[in-house]
């Protein structure tokens, strides 16, 4: 089992790196839906931050370039802006776990991943290319759902190349959230706040990696 997850964790790895790095045009071109998935996880973590702290939201935006906001009212603002880049780590590290050990699971994840692109289309709606984006996301996951059997890979995909990808981008992705965050939490600056976050979503792989690797039972 553990010998199976690492090979399909290297391949996975390679493609991720060599569409980045050696692809070119067409690497980016390739990579850009996974680069609007982390934008939804992002924006996502936001609105669920809001929500379990008491708040509502109003409206969520992915834009063309891979950037996004999310526009919410009341709820606890430092858990609701730290939600976005914390929140995406914490959702990519669950899915690459699920693909990776839980194959019961697999489906009904991907079912929650639909009705949450679902809801953010439709009933925090902001732009139509945040709509046609979700619901063309949501189509092709009910197709590897109901239709094929690599749910467990997609998963294992997504989550793995959203924790990279938020790794790699730490210093530029949360920039925004960072200064809103430096406002409310005014004793440390943003470029601290910078390192704690990046080294919370290294620790969240590094014990995801932990658990998969070093633990003592194997579920398939």
């Amino acid at each position: 089992m553990k010998s199976s997850i690492l090979v399909r964790m290297i391949i996975i790895l390679a493609i991720y790196f060599g569409l980045i790095y050696f692809g070119g045009d067409i690497g980016r071109k390739i990579m850009y839906p996974v680069r609007l998935f982390v934008t939804f996880l992002h924006e996502f973590g936001h609105a669920i931050g809001a929500v379990l702290t008491g708040g509502w939201v109003e409206e969520v935006q992915i834009n063309q370039d891979g950037s996004g906001w999310t526009r919410t009212a009341n709820g606890n603002r430092p858990v609701t802006i730290m939600g976005g880049y914390l929140g995406s780590a914490l959702f990519g590290n669950l899915l690459f776990y699920v693909g990776a050990r839980w194959q019961k699971l697999v489906k009904p994840v991907l079912i929650l991943l639909i009705i949450a692109m679902l809801v953010t289309a439709f009933y925090w709606f902001n732009s139509l290319f945040t709509t046609v984006v979700l619901l063309a996301f949501s189509m092709f996951l009910g197709l590897i759902a109901w239709k094929t059997s690599f749910g467990r890979e997609i998963l294992m995909f997504l989550g793995l190349a959203s924790v990279l990808y938020i790794i790699q981008d730490f210093n530029v992705g949360p920039t925004s959230d960072l200064k809103a965050y430096e406002e409310v939490m005014v004793f440390i600056p943003a470029q601290i706040w910078m390192y704690i976050w990046l080294g919370i979503a290294v620790l969240l792989f590094a014990f995801n990696i932990r658990i998969l690797f070093f633990s003592e039972n194997d579920t398939a």
